[in-house]
């Protein structure tokens, strides 16, 4: 092989083609997956997130697998996976799969503790306004602050409808701020709660028929979808999903939607997720506003739902310890199990697990009641 030909294959490779951004995004890329492996930060999520972000920024013009299909050609193989997530399929299924494993008796056993988890909504709207002042416009103002909510499938679909310019970068933030829940909520739950509100103790949950649990999604698919019908991807399908559990009659159903859907979903859709973030939208001071603005909605968030029981313990005679009103966001279930280790630092006979997964998987219900809200009005 002569020299020219061996100048001549460099020039065509991507080593002659990379520049310095997407150098830097390659490097995010590895970081991501470093940290997932390392720290076992949502590694499920993680991985196959970092592994997108290197695929889609080693040279796309010399790989083509960006590239849309033109005159007569196949598109690249990352721009057919991203179709899910641009068309809005992947989230829903993801819920599906959410629903197979979502037990609904916590929240059904006492109905009070979906206050929580519409409370801890309320970050969600103080970062909306407070996006808008700093001259994000609404529908980006909704994306950003819908991180609030500690729910990535549903960060990602409203995004995707609002916003896709900045899917990656309210993806990856919401998925930071999920893995950093055992760090985020604790300080916040012990500067808003004292001592002894961390001590007190919740009467045991009553027993929940399995009538009531198949009667549940059916009913709160119908009246959620009513009152917001933009939301009914998301509930519907979270519902659909719970009930194939509950009926007993659909195990085969539920696993095929908890497991190899659900799976398949999510790595198809953190690959495209990943393949989002290009270096012209990542590297901006505008990705630092919206990660600032991401921590901000998910700190308030875990805030209104502690201060909101604190609230509710102002009227009532069965006293609600407040830790589990930051359970409240839907990061199922690591909040609630958070809530129940600082209970128990306090009170080490306190277990107030059960009753934190009650605003846990209302927090998954009020996230995408909000996501539904913010399609129907802008």
């Amino acid at each position: 092989m002569s020299l020219n030909e061996i100048f001549s294959f460099f020039s065509n490779s991507g080593f002659a083609s990379i520049n310095w951004s997407q150098i830097v995004m390659i490097a995010i890329g590895l970081g991501i997956i470093y940290i997932a492996i390392v720290k076992h930060a949502e590694p499920l999520l993680l991985i196959p997130l970092g592994f997108g972000m290197i695929m889609a920024n080693i040279p796309p013009e010399l790989t083509g697998i960006l590239l849309p299909p033109q005159n007569g050609q196949p598109g690249g193989l990352l721009w057919y996976i991203k179709q899910g997530m641009e068309l809005g399929i992947y989230p829903p299924l993801i819920f599906l799969g959410i629903g197979a494993l979502t037990d609904f008796s916590y929240l059904i056993a006492d109905p009070r503790l979906i206050l929580l988890g519409g409370a801890a909504q309320v970050g969600i709207f103080i970062t909306f306004i407070l996006a808008s002042l700093l001259g994000f416009d609404l529908r980006a103002a909704a994306s950003i602050s819908i991180i609030g909510g500690a729910d990535g499938p549903t960060a990602i679909y409203l995004a995707s409808k609002f916003s896709p310019d900045m899917l990656s970068v309210i993806a990856i933030a919401a998925y930071s701020y999920i893995s950093l829940i055992p760090i985020l909520q604790p300080p916040v739950s012990k500067l808003l709660t004292t001592k002894r509100e961390r001590k007190i103790r919740m009467k045991k949950l009553r027993n929940v028929s399995k009538k009531e649990r198949i009667i549940f999604p059916i009913l709160t698919t119908i009246l959620v979808s009513m009152i917001v019908p933009q939301t009914l991807p998301l509930i519907g399908m979270l519902m659909l999903g719970n009930l194939l559990k509950e009926t007993g009659l659909t195990g085969r159903l539920a696993e095929a939607a908890s497991r190899y859907i659900c799976d398949t979903v999510t790595i198809l859709l953190m690959l495209s997720v990943g393949a989002s973030a290009t270096a012209d939208i990542f590297l901006s001071l505008g990705t630092l506003k919206i990660i600032l603005l991401g921590a901000f909605a998910f700190v308030s968030s875990l805030a209104s739902g502690i201060i909101f029981a604190k609230f509710m313990n102002l009227f009532s005679k069965e006293k609600i310890n407040p830790l589990i009103g930051a359970a409240g966001v839907s990061a199922v279930p690591d909040s609630a199990r958070v809530a129940q280790r600082l209970a128990q630092e306090a009170d080490p006979g306190n277990f107030i697990l059960m009753h934190a997964m009650g605003p846990n998987v209302a927090g998954v219900i009020g996230s995408a009641i909000v996501a539904g809200f913010f399609l129907s009005i802008l």
